[in-house]
């Protein structure tokens, strides 16, 4: 019987360290599905749609000020709700009505957002006017950029899906080096794969999926590791990403530009990064595109040092 006793004593001890690191993987296993199957659902709804800017009304006055704002909505009861099938949907009033968590941990672990209560990060629309003058009069860009109320959808699935949409975005990616970003996302999607269950941390069930471009859209979700390289040649990102893990590579440069929009969820420092798109021109090869940390665009030569911040797909 004391031998008894202590076979079970000793299963309980395993069983109880090993059992938590057995969950953990199920359940990253189980997110990591999920996930890919939502982007899958959520490109092909998208290349549905005939265009993606123009949904609701935006309208601002004299001062700027935004009077009539009904664009993610639209977007989703007008657009999106006739190519994917969707639950429930929610303003900007009652999105914690569709399962969106109060807070969200971010990937280093701290706490971003109580409340989704604007969308996206203000800096991201301080810039109306900063491109005036950027390296010189050859290089000058300006835009109107508007930070819409958020609106909110659960998806047949069980997903719950924040959504930031820009009505005003432009129709193509421009090629155009140190031309800002932000204008060319028509819509950012903050999705938790179990709506208010938890753990409601970025890598696990929270992650985002981007689309840019109005018209042949680009849509990338990139779920990036916890922290940057060392500043490194761009040539040599694939060797620096699988450094941290085989499946790891150096993000394209829309996949870069959405993890400078959701900046504040992935953690990512607002200096230069690396992304893996090469600069078509006479130097084929020899320079590739990067971010910066205004969210412009730029392109130099791949021998260059930035930093990468390593995603998997």
């Amino acid at each position: 019987m004391a031998e008894i006793l202590l076979s079970l004593t000793i299963i309980g001890v395993v069983a109880a360290i090993t059992l938590p690191s057995l969950t953990g993987n199920i359940n990253e296993r189980t997110w990591n599905t999920q996930r890919k199957a939502l982007f899958a659902r959520m490109s092909q709804a998208i290349a549905l749609m005939p265009a993606l800017n123009g949904y609701g009304n935006l309208t601002e006055d004299a001062d700027g000020n935004i009077t009539t704002d009904t664009a993610a909505e639209s977007f989703v009861t007008e657009g999106l709700a006739k190519v994917l099938k969707i639950n429930n949907i929610c303003d900007h009033e009652h999105i914690q009505d569709c399962g969106i968590p109060t807070k969200i941990t971010a990937l280093d672990g701290t706490m971003p957002y109580s409340a989704y209560s604007t969308g996206l990060p203000d800096n991201l629309f301080d810039y109306n006017t900063a491109f005036k003058t950027v390296r010189g009069s050859t290089n000058n860009h300006d835009y109107s950029q508007v930070n819409t109320k958020i609106a909110a959808f659960e998806t047949v699935n069980g997903e719950s899906i924040a959504v930031y949409y820009y009505p005003r975005c432009s129709a193509t990616i421009s090629e155009v080096p140190w031309a800002p970003t932000q204008n060319e996302m028509c819509v950012n999607f903050i999705y938790d794969l179990n709506g208010n269950k938890g753990p409601n941390t970025v890598g696990k069930d929270i992650g985002v999926i981007t689309v840019l471009g109005a018209v042949d859209p680009i849509v990338v979700s990139p779920y990036p590791f916890n922290r940057d390289t060392a500043n490194v040649a761009q040539e040599d990102g694939v060797s620096e990403c699988t450094k941290f893990d085989p499946e790891y590579r150096t993000p394209n440069r829309e996949e870069l530009a959405s993890m400078y929009y959701n900046y504040q969820l992935f953690s990512l420092g607002l200096g230069a990064h690396w992304s893996s798109s090469l600069w078509s021109s006479g130097n084929d090869g020899l320079k590739a595109w990067g971010v910066d940390g205004q969210f412009r665009k730029f392109y130099n030569f791949r021998t260059i040092a930035y930093a990468i911040r390593c995603i998997k797909r």
